[in-house]
């Protein structure tokens, strides 16, 4: 597809989210944080219906993940309000981290709403810096959709590397960019200067099966989709797990 057309719809667009882009460097963007938890909460009934099968897939062998004495300790990067919760096995206990503090009261009714699982903790905390979270601690570690808005998804890995006990498993849902010659890459393109704001940091063209082959995990296992109904721009996934 043509550069060209496709750099200038990016520039008008780029255009159109300055005062996004100049509300963050003034630093007035913090009202949206607290708002962002809401939106996402009310998204996530639409996309967990969407996706209910393919969730189900995903996580059907968490539990082949449990230490000898038969526990699973599940620790979920980027929990936001807990959409992932009903998909995970009976017993298991659950850590949570987010950066976003605002998420916790959406999470907390989603922990009242699935009581076969033990809570840990909710843990303040980014993908890229969980040194509070001991090494080798957790049996599975669960990313969906965050690697996304991570700053970096190659230290987030090396995190989740470091914090999973050998054999270990980190699953994963992420949307990706498409192919370079299909509309879906040109819309990607196009929209991701202000899908970055209105996404709280959500990039769209990101290859992240590329970072995961390079992570160093001694087992990956995932496969490329089209998530069914979902807004054409994040409709290309990726899931599967990695062993370490």
């Amino acid at each position: 597809m043509d550069s060209f057309p496709r750099k200038v719809c990016r520039l008008l667009c780029s255009v159109l989210a300055l005062p996004l882009h100049a509300m963050e460097r003034l630093g007035l963007c913090g009202a949206y944080k607290p708002l962002f938890p809401f939106l996402a909460y009310n998204i996530t009934f639409s996309y967990n219906d969407k996706m209910h099968d393919t969730k189900r897939e995903l996580f059907r062998n968490v539990g082949r993940h449990a230490s000898l004495c038969g526990s699973l300790h599940l620790l979920e990067i980027g929990c936001g309000s807990g959409a992932n919760f009903q998909f995970y096995p009976y017993g298991c206990t659950v850590t949570c981290t987010d950066p976003n503090p605002h998420f916790e009261r959406y999470l907390r009714v989603n922990m009242d709403a699935n009581a076969h699982l033990s809570y840990e903790q909710f843990i303040v905390a980014r993908g890229e810096d969980m040194a509070v979270v001991k090494d080798e601690s957790v049996d599975v570690v669960v990313g969906t959709l965050v690697l996304c808005s991570v700053s970096s998804v190659r230290q987030v890995l090396r995190e989740v590397r470091r914090i999973l006990r050998k054999g270990g498993a980190f699953y994963f849902l992420e949307h990706v960019v498409s192919d370079p010659s299909s509309w879906t890459y040109f819309l990607q393109y196009v929209l991701e200067p202000l899908w970055y704001y209105l996404g709280d940091g959500c990039v769209i063209t990101r290859e992240t099966w590329k970072d995961l082959e390079a992570a160093g995990f001694s087992e990956l296992h995932f496969k490329h989709i089209e998530a069914p109904g979902v807004t054409v721009v994040i409709r290309p996934h990726i899931m599967g797990y990695a062993v370490k």
